[in-house]
């Protein structure tokens, strides 16, 4: 007699390797969806800090060598607590210059956002002319 199908050890096989493939995909599926988030997280920390930079860069009554901070608001952060530190400080300025001089400000600004129990950041600087 000629019979035609699938052994039960053929399924089980099969089976077996399906649930190799699946749990695979779903890692990788796992993975992404992770790294998209982290990816969304510091696109909108680039935003603020690029927001942030533009303000401090046409401030020029800052006081200079002072640390300043503040929190950005959670309808700007997307509902995740952050906010930035700055600095300013004389870079460059010609010998012997004094107050009404042109000087050479550089600008630190740190940018930080907690992703969940962690607290990531990352530093930004720019260069603006001034008078002392």
């Amino acid at each position: 007699m000629n019979r035609r199908g699938f052994t039960l050890l053929e399924v089980l096989i099969a089976t077996a390797i399906a649930g190799i493939a699946v749990a695979g995909l779903l890692n990788g599926i796992s993975t992404s969806g992770y790294n998209a988030n982290r990816l969304v997280q510091r696109d909108r920390a680039a935003l603020l800090a690029r927001s942030k930079m533009d303000e401090l860069l046409v401030d020029h009554h800052l006081a200079r060598n002072v640390f300043i901070e503040g929190p950005f608001a959670p309808q700007i952060s997307g509902g995740v607590p952050a906010g930035w530190r700055a600095r300013v400080q004389p870079f460059e300025a010609a010998p012997g210059a004094g107050p009404g001089n042109w000087v050479l400000d550089r600008i630190e600004l740190e940018i930080w956002w907690m992703d969940g129990p962690t607290r990531r950041s990352f530093s930004l600087e720019a260069y603006r002319r001034s008078i002392l």
